[in-house]
């Protein structure tokens, strides 16, 4: 295909390049909740984020020392200083004790928990609330009133906890309609921050 070493040489070097730019364009996009709000779509002020990256990353340090396994077993969010939790943990005192630990973070605004006891739920729920969870995800990309990289999405024996910045009563009740539309969800539980009640919104 290449008569000249050179010229395959410069191609190859051209594809290479166009690679890692692609891919750091890809992880520039990115916020602070990783697969959830992106940069281009974050409402916060950059001040909002980098607090509420630390608080995260401050409540994440100590569940890792209080247990190991709170590291893959317990997701936190933070939003304008207002903490998320979900998860499993093995029994009722763990899931206090976590919530206690969350309300101590330095900077917190409220807790919200959608953290279950394992028992709660089997292997059935476990495949249907996944796949309400995918079903959602994809009806929020495809409806162009709603930012979808603005929400985190968990759901739990059919209870969709949504987790996010809306911006507009708008496009906060269209993704509460989006939910309770999916089949087999027993109860939407909303933790949506409209962008006016911000922290550093407000007057």
């Amino acid at each position: 295909m290449f008569k000249n070493k050179k010229i395959k040489n410069n191609f190859l070097g051209i594809i290479l390049l166009s690679f890692l730019f692609y891919s750091c364009v890809g992880t520039s996009s990115v916020g602070v909740f990783g697969s959830g709000v992106s940069i281009a779509f974050d409402p916060r002020t950059v001040g909002m984020q980098i607090d509420d990256s630390i608080m995260q990353k401050n409540l994440g340090a100590r569940l890792a020392l209080e247990n190991k396994k709170y590291i893959v077993s317990i997701s936190s969010k933070v939003i304008d200083g207002n903490i998320y939790l979900s998860g499993k943990v093995d029994n009722p005192e763990e899931k206090l004790k976590i919530t206690k630990m969350s309300w101590e973070t330095k900077g917190v605004r409220s807790v919200k928990s959608a953290v279950i006891i394992k028992g709660e739920t089997n292997f059935k729920n476990n495949a249907k609330d996944i796949l309400i969870t995918s079903q959602l995800r994809t009806a929020l990309i495809f409806n162009q009133l709603v930012r979808s990289t603005n929400y985190n999405i968990d759901t739990i024996n059919g209870k969709i906890y949504i987790f996010g910045i809306a911006m507009t009563k708008d496009e906060k009740k269209e993704i509460i309609k989006e939910a309770q539309e999916i089949y087999g969800v027993k109860e939407v539980i909303p933790s949506i921050i409209l962008v006016s009640e911000l922290s550093r919104n407000k007057n």
